[in-house]
């Protein structure tokens, strides 16, 4: 069973935890990794590309010129494909990119995620997390403290005071329990979590 410190927000010790091995230490599998993301990315795509096929297009009523005798191919519409202007041959219709993807997976994913920053030691649990005011400074400041240069933020509650203040970092993302996903893992080198995403996490995986 992993075990981590826990620290303050001045990081000073004030407590070991036990990880759960089977969120924390299960078994890491890169092509369930592979399988996820895509899955991820695919939903977030919104598939409202479109293009004008021939019927659609304006003009065309008229036969550009007559059939015979002016040494030119003969022409029925301007509305077609090879023309200027005319419509498109198999274009891009509106469609959804969406696909199923059993629930095992995404779950084996996040755990094998998890347990990838735990064998980095890439993961800082804190005690408790909360900011005063909103200001940028102090989440670059607690970053400094534990020497990290890009984090993914997990918190138990959502913190409007704390997701204001990180906004603005490009490397740095706040993310509440319920939207831990497997891509904000591998996309971020370290993970910070607040003990009670831990045991928030804990509670809807390990079951």
């Amino acid at each position: 069973m992993p075990v981590v410190n826990v620290f303050n927000a001045s990081r000073e010790k004030v407590a070991d935890l036990d990880l759960n091995d089977a969120v924390f230490g299960a078994e890491v599998k890169e092509h369930l990794f592979y399988a996820v993301v895509r899955w991820q990315l695919a939903a977030r795509r919104a598939g409202t590309h479109d293009t004008k096929v021939r019927s659609q297009v304006s003009g065309g009523g008229k036969k550009p010129w007559k059939q015979k005798g002016t040494g030119r191919a003969r022409q029925g519409t301007t509305r077609a494909p090879h023309w200027r202007g005319g419509g498109v041959v198999w274009g891009p219709h509106p469609r959804k990119y969406d696909f199923k993807l059993n629930k095992k997976i995404r779950r084996a994913a996040l755990c094998g995620a998890l347990s990838r920053r735990v064998q980095e030691s890439a993961l800082v649990v804190l005690d408790v997390l909360e900011f005063p005011e909103i200001k940028t400074r102090q989440v670059t400041d607690l970053l400094g403290r534990f020497e990290l240069q890009e984090a993914l933020v997990v918190i138990g509650d959502r913190n409007e005071v704390l997701e204001k203040s990180a906004r603005n970092l490009q490397n740095v993302t706040v993310l509440p329990v319920e939207g831990l996903n497997v891509y904000d893992v591998l996309n971020h080198k370290n993970l910070v979590m607040t003990r009670a995403a831990v045991e928030a996490v804990t509670a809807r995986l390990a079951g």
